[in-house]
């Protein structure tokens, strides 16, 4: 399942059926983790991520990285830097301390969220676009 268009469900179970790997309640890791499709951490994870795909935080987790995902679902405690190129979710009931880069964020209410929020993407539009939006902005 590729990351467009995952959110649009809001279904918890839509996206578990499409795990490729799980850190589990009670493990650790440290270190540098790399993968394809979506993963999911509900243990502790000091490091750093990286995938084209989606990276799920679920609400055991405490997570103290830097993350560069396609998509990231925040469900627990996360600390570092978030680059998201599609979208990044912060849930009710997570905790989310540091910076994030994304072109589209959703906060729900509920969850906290300290830090400073980056929305990148308008380097991206279309020239006509970048433009119009310049213009509009002027006049």
């Amino acid at each position: 399942m590729g990351v467009g268009g995952w959110w649009m469900t809001r279904s918890t179970k839509n996206y578990e059926k499409t795990i490729r790997a799980f850190l589990g309640e009670g493990t650790e890791f440290k270190g540098v983790i790399t993968f394809e499709g979506t993963v999911r951490v509900d243990g502790v994870l000091d490091g750093e991520v990286q995938t084209e795909d989606i990276f799920i935080v679920g609400a055991a987790a405490r997570v103290k990285a830097t993350i560069r995902a396609g998509a990231v679902i925040i469900m627990g405690k996360v600390e570092g830097r978030i680059e998201a190129k599609e979208r990044c979710e912060i849930r009710a009931g997570s905790h989310v301390k540091g910076e994030v880069h994304t072109p589209s964020i959703y906060i729900e209410e509920g969850a906290v969220f300290e830090g400073v929020c980056h929305m990148t993407g308008a380097e991206a539009a279309p020239p006509a676009k970048r433009l119009a939006s310049a213009a509009a902005k002027e006049g």
